[in-house]
């Protein structure tokens, strides 16, 4: 199992590669990033589920730490996350999600990112879950919802989720939503609609100007 851990991890990330190095990437409202990266404290990233898998390219040799169940798939996005300068944070909401509340919480206030699937481990899809919210209202950092769009892309629909894997030579979006901010009297319950929402949005357009439907 590990052997075949260390093959799979290997291929994904010269395939990411791959991709990366023969794709145009269009960067959308970077400066939202920039900005906040700035003020040197840190901020939460949240994406769906089915769009993390370009974002260890786009964002390698970041100083941000997503949060990887301990399940099998799990240890394969983790050990794609190191070979691209990416240490995750292990733990989900059912394993070790205690502990790695706790080690999220160390990384905001060291000034780094966390990211975080408001719709995972297991789903459902495209439906928010209380980790980012909470987190964010516990630290007062903002969220930052992001997607990335291709125009060529492989969609797997082998569980509850969707992966879209972008194809070489491609036109590739990396898109940055405005910050959300939960302040300790917000209901969760609202921010969830309002996140979940942006996530949408910023979906939808990272496609649009990727070119996902067109054909020129």
């Amino acid at each position: 199992m590990l052997l075949k851990a260390r093959l799979l991890s290997f291929l994904a990330t010269v395939y990411l590669r791959f991709v990366g190095f023969t794709s145009r990437v269009i960067w959308v409202n970077r400066v939202i990033r920039d900005e906040l990266e700035a003020e040197g404290r840190g901020f939460i990233y949240a994406f769906w589920h089915g769009r993390q898998v370009f974002l260890v390219y786009l964002h390698r040799n970041d100083r941000i730490h997503p949060l990887v169940s301990h399940s099998r798939d799990g240890e394969l996005i983790a050990r794609v996350c190191r070979s691209f300068g990416i240490e995750p944070v292990r733990g989900s909401s059912s394993r070790g999600g205690a502990e790695a509340v706790l080690e999220l919480k160390t990384i905001l206030e060291e000034g780094d990112r966390v990211g975080f699937t408001p719709d995972g481990p297991r789903g459902p899809l495209h439906r928010v879950q209380s980790g980012a919210l909470y987190l964010a209202q516990k630290t007062g950092r903002p969220i930052v919802p992001v997607a990335y769009g291709a125009k060529r892309r492989w969609i797997f629909k082998g569980g509850w989720d969707e992966f879209v894997v972008p194809k070489p030579f491609n036109r590739i979006t990396m898109m940055y939503g405005e910050p959300i901010h939960v302040k300790p009297a917000d209901d969760l319950v609202r921010k969830a609609a309002e996140l979940q929402k942006a996530l949408d949005g910023v979906t939808q357009e990272a496609d649009s100007i990727a070119g996902v439907g067109c054909c020129s």
